[in-house]
C-alpha cells in the first residue's frame, strides 16, 4: 500500500509526539505486548470480537497464543485520554491487587498504539446483565445482585481505605462493574482515577465521569473527595435493585430520574415498588435495607455519606440504620438549555458551571 510523503510525514510526527509524551514513565512491572500479538489475538480487531465500548475506546475479546482469553482495550485516536491518562491507568491498576478489582495483564505502546490487556470476564458487565436485558440473558436473582453490590463495595473500600495513597475511581457505573463466570464483581476502567494522599482532604479538578452518577459537590464546584465514589455507588445500588437506568427521566408519574423517584417512594412508604419487576421472589426486609443504604450514600452533603467500609458493614451485618439522619438526596440533571442540581424533594437549586468543568460523558 502506497502513501504520499505528506501522509507519511504526518504519521511520523504523530508517532514522535506520542513517544515524547511517554518519556520518563516506567511500565516495567507488567507484560509488554506487541501490536501484532494483539492483532492476531483479536482476528485483526474483527467486529465479531467486540465486547464493549468505553469513553476512551473499544474493547475486544482476544485469545493469546497460549490459549488465554483476554479483554483488549484499544484507545481510539480521537480519545481524550492522552498519554498521561494512559500511563496513569496502567500504573494505577498494575500496582493494585484485590479480588474485586480487574486485573491488568499487560499493555502495548507500539508507535501510536495504546492498548490495555485485561483478564477476560465471562459475564460482561453489570450494565449488560441488568440494564440491557436480552432474551438470552438469565435474570439475576437477589442473591446474585446482593453479592455484586457487596463485592463492589469491598473493592471501593480497598481503594479508599487500605491503599497508600488512596485512590478515588471517579467513574463508578454499571458498565464499569465487570462480572466473572460466577457473577463476582470486579471494578474496571481506571482511566479517570486520582491518587489521594493522606495529607489532603479534597482535590479541585475538572469534572469527569458519567451523567447520572455524579455527586452534587463535584458537579457544582469540581471538589473531588472519596465521597464522590460513594455517591456513585449509591446510584449504582438503585440500578442493581430496580433494573432501571439512572440516566433516564422516565420513572414514576412525573417523569423523574431514578434517585428522585426512589426517594418519592420512600416518603410514601412504597419502597418495594422500586424492585425490578422481573424478580418475583426476594427478601423484602433486605431489599428495603439496601435501598436505605443507597440513600445514605447519596446524601447531598458529602460528609453525611458513610465511608465504604461502613457501607460494607451495613450490607453484611445486622446493623440498625438511623433513618432520622436521612435527608433528601440531590441529583445532577443535564439538558440542552440548563444544567442544575435538584433536590429529590420540592426544592430546586440551579447553578451555572465553572468554565473548568469538562469531560462529562453521557450513558
Amino acid at each position: 500500500m502506497s502513501c504520499s510523503c505528506f501522509g507519511s510525514s504526518r504519521v511520523q510526527k504523530k508517532e514522535t509526539s506520542t513517544n515524547r509524551e511517554l518519556e520518563g514513565y516506567s511500565l516495567d512491572n507488567i507484560r509488554n505486548f506487541s501490536y501484532n500479538e494483539l492483532r492476531l489475538a483479536t482476528y485483526n480487531f474483527d467486529r465479531s470480537t467486540k465486547i464493549g465500548r468505553g469513553g476512551f475506546g473499544v474493547v475486544y475479546k482476544g485469545i493469546l497464543k497460549d490459549g488465554t482469553q483476554v479483554a483488549v482495550k484499544t484507545l481510539s485516536a480521537e480519545s481524550k485520554q492522552g498519554a498521561r491518562e494512559f500511563v496513569a491507568e496502567v500504573n494505577t491498576i498494575s500496582n493494585v491487587k484485590h479480588q474485586n478489582l480487574i486485573e491488568l495483564i499487560g499493555c502495548c505502546m507500539e508507535r501510536t498504539h495504546r492498548i490495555l490487556v485485561y483478564e477476560f470476564l465471562e459475564n460482561n458487565s453489570l450494565d449488560h446483565a441488568i440494564l440491557r436485558k436480552k432474551s438470552n440473558i438469565k435474570e439475576l436473582d437477589w442473591k446474585q445482585r446482593s453479592k455484586i453490590m457487596i463485592g463492589t463495595a469491598r473493592g471501593l473500600a480497598y481503594l479508599h481505605e487500605e491503599l497508600e495513597p488512596r485512590i478515588v475511581h471517579r467513574d463508578i457505573k454499571a458498565s464499569n462493574i465487570l462480572l466473572d463466570k460466577d457473577f463476582n464483581p470486579k471494578i474496571g476502567d481506571f482511566g479517570l482515577a486520582k491518587l489521594f494522599p493522606d495529607t489532603i482532604t479534597h482535590i479541585s479538578t475538572k469534572l469527569a465521569g458519567t451523567t447520572g452518577y455524579l455527586a452534587p459537590e463535584y458537579v457544582l464546584g469540581g471538589r473531588l473527595t472519596l465521597k464522590a465514589d460513594v455517591y456513585s455507588f449509591g446510584v449504582l445500588m438503585l440500578e442493581t435493585i430496580s433494573g432501571r437506568s439512572s440516566s433516564s427521566s422516565s420513572w414514576g408519574t412525573m417523569q423523574k430520574v431514578l434517585l428522585e423517584w426512589a426517594w418519592e417512594l420512600y416518603e410514601e412508604g412504597r419502597l418495594l415498588e422500586l424492585m425490578d419487576p422481573g424478580l418475583k421472589t426476594y427478601p423484602k426486609d433486605d431489599v428495603v435495607k439496601y435501598i436505605k443504604v443507597a440513600f445514605f450514600c447519596t446524601q447531598t452533603t458529602a460528609n453525611r455519606r458513610p465511608m465504604m467500609s461502613q457501607v460494607v458493614n451495613m450490607l453484611t451485618r445486622n446493623i440498625k440504620l438511623n433513618e432520622k439522619e436521612l435527608t433528601a438526596p440531590s441529583i445532577y440533571q443535564d439538558s440542552s438549555d440548563k444544567k442544575e442540581v435538584s433536590c429529590a424533594s420540592t426544592s430546586r437549586i440551579s447553578s451555572s458551571f465553572p468554565s473548568t468543568i469538562t469531560q462529562v460523558v453521557p450513558r
